[in-house]
């Protein structure tokens, strides 16, 4: 445990670092979890003052069109740097943004095999009470997805991962070239339908936030759900 702590916190370092080096402004705190496959980097803080004026005169698509543009700049470097610190190797690499609460979280998934029991449902949870839940969201979203996932990555952070997520609708559009416009459009209302489905009440705990970030190509979308610490 305290050589995987020192891990992460060599990769906290790296990736504030790296938003400081070319945003200009690093966050004020970033939270990194590994549980291979997955590495979870989580911030708080992080709104530059250019970007804090162009919320002010409602562009934020503007502020996130560029974040998107230079984080996609930012992937090679991210994928050596974490090599380099790790041994990890990944592919798939997903980012969301709440700029409203100034946070934001990149989830690198790596080739790592992972193993049936590394993610171990606490005792104590609704697991019934949940998937019923879960399965209204996708009733509310008239989503039908082939395969949904849930995993425990730490006793604070819930990854859930549906594969074949996309409506017909939404691959028409991506197929005529409309796939950042509807990221813009989904992304908050699957966000404020996730937030409202009463999870809280079987996790007995607040939610503080919830990403999501999709592969259209792999047809796989990803939902962290970051809650209170456990009093």
């Amino acid at each position: 445990m305290p050589k995987e702590r020192s891990i992460e916190t060599e990769v906290g370092g790296f990736i504030s670092t790296l938003l400081r080096k070319h945003f200009g402004k690093g966050p004020t705190s970033i939270y990194v979890t590994i549980k291979r496959p997955y590495i979870i980097m989580h911030f708080r803080g992080f709104t530059t003052t250019m970007e804090k004026i162009l919320l002010k005169q409602n562009e934020w698509k503007r502020v996130l069109e560029t974040r998107n543009l230079l984080v996609d700049e930012l992937k090679p470097i991210i994928r050596q740097q974490l090599k380099d610190i790790g041994g990890w190797t990944f592919e798939e690499f997903y980012v969301d943004w709440n700029l409203n609460l100034e946070t934001g979280t990149f989830l690198a998934i790596t080739d790592d095999k992972q193993e049936p029991n590394d993610f171990e449902w606490p005792t104590d949870f609704q697991k019934n009470a949940f998937e019923m839940k879960l399965e209204n969201v996708t009733k509310s979203l008239h989503r039908d997805p082939d395969q949904t996932v849930a995993h425990w990555v730490n006793d604070r952070t819930l990854l859930i991962q549906w594969s074949g997520v996309l409506t017909e609708i939404e691959k028409a559009l991506i197929k005529d070239g409309h796939s950042e416009i509807l990221k813009f459009t989904k992304r908050p209302l699957e966000r404020s339908i996730l937030e409202e489905a009463g999870f809280e009440s079987v996790f007995e705990r607040r939610i503080q936030v919830i990403f999501l970030d999709w592969d259209y190509d792999s047809n796989i979308g990803y939902v962290i759900i970051v809650l209170d610490a456990k009093k």
